[in-house]
């Protein structure tokens, strides 16, 4: 039996055609224009020598075009590549060469870091450049996507079977490299499945804002799979700005969203929050990070929704767990796993634990990716027994209620974002003054983690605070960049001169100096 996740958006053009589909500011676009622009690029990829299972690459912000492409991709048969739109050029060169991307689309707005990364890579064969209506297409490189969309047939669809990868979406670990994480049709279909009918309960006349980043599976199967299987209409953002977000919401009449904790902590405090009609919305979801209590409660208060949580990571489709609507939520649970999702608590030993009991999240089930894409050592060392194993520390109550209490990997989580210390490190002991490096999160009100970096310098070198703020920005994401540096004499080391970064947290947490 064939299972292809572009499918249910042609069930959906040819169910509501007219039916607007997607909204970026002032311009729409209906369902069966969607549905044509999927065919062509499909057509297109094929003419550019693009096979079943090939790898396509594409770093395009929230805009019609992400769908377009996206689904266009899955039709071809291809397995998309959702690349981080925040990437730095050597960021994005690993993403596609670790998993042999033969083409790569890209906003234009992108194209100074893509067009280094395509040029230095080994698989790479097109650069595609998509461009916003009016913007220029005089590159140096690549091939314009509207002159391509033009010119392109529209293409039948590929047969894929369930057990196909349909999107390899990237994590990075705690070695500093990321791993790309193979979700199937099926994964990815079934979960925004039991989201549409369970968690959002979108329909079609709902409007949907995406203002979670498309790239993210949260927003994928949240919002974007999610809303086309229901037939509802998704107004784009292409980055979160709290008073536009907020004017578009009222604009749009939007019935559902969904946003990590800092965006509704940003909305809650903004200027003259009675400025903006959010009535409309009957449905708010949270994940990506742990939504504190004072947020949920208060967002209840002033618009009258229930703010549901819920929890998942990238090798997870990503759902695993959800408060739901006909069920009650406890204050601080991550809610109850998903239908066909087992989740138990693991003891170091391997057994599992009593109710109560803190212990590692396991989960097996429909959700949980193949592997990870030719890491067969970091798969194994994941998925265990047929448990994968998620290095957060929780406990489970007598309902089957699960509570996080901590995290087991050294990853900090910033606004919904996860940034793992060691990548940021390697950058650091690159540096010429820099001798010894600690990263660690701190917390931060409205972005729950902050990144803080505690060096210690090279003999007679010197370095400013903001030089190294520069040279953390020229090579990685903004948003893993350490918002403050700390210089000490040496860092904290064990008897063996390993660095005690728990030394570093305990003093952090206790808001002692460290000596």
């Amino acid at each position: 039996m064939s299972l292809n996740l572009a499918h249910y958006l042609q069930m959906s053009a040819e169910l509501h055609a007219d039916r607007s589909a997607a909204v970026f500011d002032e311009n729409r676009i209906t369902y069966g224009e969607l549905a044509a622009m999927v065919k062509r690029v499909a057509g297109m990829l094929r003419s550019l020598g693009v096979q079943k299972g090939d790898k396509v690459g594409m770093m395009i912000p929230n805009t019609p075009h992400f769908p377009a492409i996206y689904y266009g991709i899955l039709h071809a048969g291809a397995t998309v590549v959702p690349i981080n739109t925040m990437l730095k050029a050597h960021e994005i060169l690993y993403h596609i060469d670790d998993s042999d991307v033969k083409v790569l689309f890209t906003w234009n707005l992108f194209y100074p870091e893509t067009y280094h990364a395509f040029r230095d890579s080994g698989t790479c064969r097109h650069l595609i450049v998509v461009a916003r209506p009016g913007d220029s297409e005089d590159l140096p490189e690549g091939m314009s996507f509207s002159t391509l969309l033009q010119t392109s047939p529209e293409a039948d669809m590929e047969d894929t079977m369930p057990d196909d990868t349909a999107v390899i979406l990237y994590t990075s670990g705690t070695t500093g490299f990321p791993k790309g994480a193979e979700l199937t049709h099926f994964n990815m279909f079934f979960n925004a499945f039991y989201v549409r009918d369970n968690v959002i309960r979108a329909k079609p006349g709902d409007i949907v804002l995406a203002v979670l980043p498309l790239f993210h599976s949260f927003g994928q199967t949240c919002i974007m799979n999610a809303a086309f299987l229901a037939g509802a209409t998704v107004t784009m953002m292409a980055q979160f700005e709290t008073k536009k977000a907020m004017a578009v919401i009222q604009r749009d009449r939007v019935t559902i969203m969904a946003a990590v904790p800092t965006m509704y902590f940003f909305m809650l405090n903004v200027e003259d929050p009675d400025a903006y009609d959010l009535s409309s919305i009957r449905m708010a979801v949270s994940g990506g990070s742990s939504l504190p209590l004072d947020i949920l409660n208060r967002f209840e208060q002033r618009y009258g929704v229930r703010l549901l949580e819920g929890y998942g990571l990238s090798e997870t489709s990503p759902v695993a767990s959800f408060n739901v609507l006909d069920r009650p939520s406890k204050p601080g649970s991550i809610g109850l796993p998903i239908w066909g999702c087992e989740m138990r608590i693991m003891r170091e030993d391997g057994t599992f634990a009593a109710t109560g009991e803190i212990g590692e999240i396991v989960i097996r089930g429909h959700n949980v990716m193949k592997g990870y894409y030719k890491k067969p050592i970091a798969t194994n060392e994941t998925i265990v027994n047929g448990w994968l194993h998620t290095g957060d520390l929780a406990r489970a109550d007598e309902e089957g209620y699960f509570f996080i209490v901590d995290r087991k990997k050294d990853v900090i989580i910033r606004g919904g974002m996860n940034i793992y210390p060691r990548e940021i490190e390697e950058v650091l002991y690159a540096h010429p003054a820099v001798l010894e490096a600690a990263v660690v999160g701190v917390p931060d009100e409205a972005r729950g983690e902050e990144v803080r970096a505690y060096i210690s310098l090279r003999q007679s070198a010197h370095v400013s605070e903001g030089d190294l703020s520069a040279y953390c920005a020229e090579r990685m994401a903004r948003y893993k960049c350490p918002k403050e540096f700390v210089v000490l004499k040496a860092l904290p080391k064990g008897p063996t001169g390993k660095i005690l970064k728990r030394v570093i947290k305990d003093c952090v947490r206790k808001g002692e100096p460290i000596v």
